[in-house]
């Protein structure tokens, strides 16, 4: 029997029980509905009209005449057992004669009797009906047991057969194909079955028959070859494409569908050409083929959302027919050659030049003001004030052949970053040192120094000397883009996680477009006229980053900036 057939039989079948069972309950329900609907309506209605009469005739006065009469025609329209219409034509019979004989005691007795005899007959008439109401509940009892149990018998069956019968076919055959993928092309299927499976077992052993037939042939080692090479293409960290001699695409590796952006089906078998119309770097490839590559720059190209640089080779393959002199073109190969990391190292060559030519800057600034001072006539002998401009000189210095000494440093070159010293540091002396070394600028421009330091300053641990540098040029900054007579704010703020230094100026400030750039490498705000190579907040920025911190700016246009250096205790 098929495996469809089984399912659709057990299946159906246990359908068509569920349907009855369901029928069943809904039909039994209903007539447990209808006896109790019965009861409540026939009999029940019947006991409390005849108890409100008997309350009526015991209540004083004329009222309950009335009384009772409302509850006798109620009880007359509700007659629906045998007998009980004559009952109540008597009971109507006793009451009128009640009514016009002045209530004697005797007509009131029959009354009573009577009344009684109406509840007694729909008292047996509601034990009739619960019995029949009880039977009715044992039949669907008795027809819901049969098919749930029938349900039960056949769900048990077929969740006992019915996956053994699915699973065992399929775990022989699961293991077969992991034999022919092992290359085990011997592995037959027997399955006994006259079913599907047994059609599957038939087709499969068809496929691992002629795959060993296959697998035994020339064409199957040449395949193998074919495998092997494209493997060896696959795993080289370089773009490789290869064209035939009609410039269509014959292999690619991996990497070339990464930094083209197209899969592998998208382009082998298809014309160079036409990958090019809608692809540009394939376009520029096929345009630089034909060209001397000497001297060329290296091409540039956005992969993986980062700028990538790649020197290109192209291969033009040439081969002589067997019997033949002249060679023969029958393809090129290009090749794309990721220099991205020697690109990386020269920039960091160049960022560590920079940053050690800015740092010689404010020194050298700083001793040149000195030196001019010193020669003014009106100083005329060393006084305190000379002697506080030698001393500034002095430390100037010491900082130039500290710089000096970092160059001969072999490992920045290669990575572009300026070793840092990090020590537990006093901030306040930081701080005093960086205000100190802007006060003649300041005063030039009359701009008054605030400082906002905590009574309290827990040592931080950082470069105190590259943060030094942080701290002095943010200040000179400040002072440089402020108005005359304005006044520039330092305040420091210290807490369990970080500790705060913010540099607030009256300045020009920055337009809300150029905020993002700031920090860029010799960006400078366009309208601008200060002297500066844009290195400065750049090079500020790479200290911090060393250091586990972060320096941000706040800026309205018009009104002034405020960078924020914030430093991490952990």
């Amino acid at each position: 029997m098929r495996i469809k057939t089984k399912l659709n039989l057990g299946l159906g079948l246990l359908f068509s029980l569920i349907i009855f069972l369901g029928a069943v309950g809904l039909i039994y329900i209903h007539f447990l509905k209808v006896d109790t609907r019965n009861i409540l309506h026939d009999n029940y209605n019947s006991l409390l009209y005849a108890k409100s009469m008997l309350r009526a005739l015991d209540k004083p006065g004329d009222s309950h005449l009335i009384q009772f009469e409302e509850q006798l025609r109620n009880q007359e329209a509700n007659a629906t057992e045998v007998g009980e219409e004559q009952l109540n034509q008597t009971l109507r019979k006793y009451f009128t004669k009640y009514k016009e004989d002045g209530q004697q005691s005797k007509d009131l007795l029959q009354i009573r009797e009577w009344l009684i005899e109406v509840m007694d007959m729909n008292m047996k008439a509601i034990e009739l009906k619960s019995e029949l109401a009880n039977n009715t509940a044992i039949q669907a009892t008795i027809w819901i047991a049969i098919a749930g149990t029938a349900c039960f018998v056949i769900g048990l069956g077929l969740l006992i057969n019915l996956p053994s019968n699915i699973a065992d076919p399929i775990q022989k055959l699961t293991e077969s194909i992991r034999q022919i993928a092992s290359s085990n092309y011997k592995e037959r299927v027997f399955l006994d079955k006259n079913d599907e499976f047994g059609d599957l077992a038939l087709s499969f052993n068809t496929m691992a028959q002629k795959l060993e037939e296959y697998n035994n042939s020339h064409l199957a080692k040449l395949m193998r070859q074919k495998k092997r090479i494209e493997a060896l293409i696959n795993n080289m960290s370089d773009v490789v494409i290869g064209i035939d001699e009609n410039m269509q695409v014959i292999f690619v590796n991996e990497q070339a569908c990464k930094v083209l952006g197209l899969s592998e089906s998208e382009m082998v078998g298809k014309s160079s050409k036409d990958i090019a119309l809608h692809n540009d770097l394939m376009r520029m490839l096929l345009q630089e083929m034909d060209m001397d590559q000497t001297g060329k720059e290296p091409l540039k190209v956005i992969h993986e959302e980062k700028e990538s640089y790649f020197d290109r080779q192209f291969l033009h393959i040439s081969i002589t027919p067997t019997g033949e002199i002249a060679k023969e073109l029958v393809g090129h190969v290009i090749i794309l050659k990721n220099i991205t990391a020697f690109k990386e190292l020269d920039a960091a060559k160049t960022r560590f030049i920079a940053t050690v030519s800015h740092e010689f800057k404010t020194p050298i600034s700083s001793m040149k003001m000195s030196l001019q001072l010193l020669k003014n006539e009106r100083i005329g002998t060393l006084n305190q004030e000379q002697t506080t401009l030698i001393d500034s000189i002095q430390d100037d210095a010491k900082r130039l052949l500290k710089i000096t000494s970092e160059l001969l440093n072999l490992t920045q070159v290669e990575s572009g970053k300026i070793a840092m010293n990090m020590q537990p540091s006093e901030l306040a002396s930081i701080v005093q040192y960086a205000l100190e070394a802007n006060h003649t600028q300041a005063e030039q421009k009359n701009i008054q120094l605030h400082i906002d330091l905590p009574s309290l300053i827990t040592p931080v641990r950082i470069d105190a000397e590259k943060t030094t540098w942080v701290l002095t040029n943010l200040i000179a900054n400040a002072i440089n883009y402020s108005h005359d007579a304005s006044v520039v704010e330092v305040n420091v703020v210290q807490n369990k996680d970080q500790t705060i230094i913010k540099v607030k100026d009256e300045g020009i400030g920055i337009p809300p477009e150029y905020l993002g750039r700031v920090f860029d490498r010799y960006f400078r705000v366009p309208g601008t006229h200060k002297e500066g190579t844009g290195l400065g907040l750049s090079i500020s920025k790479e200290i911090m980053e060393a250091q586990r911190g972060s320096i941000n700016v706040y800026s309205e246009y018009g009104v002034g900036s405020e960078f924020v250096l914030t430093f991490n205790h952990q």
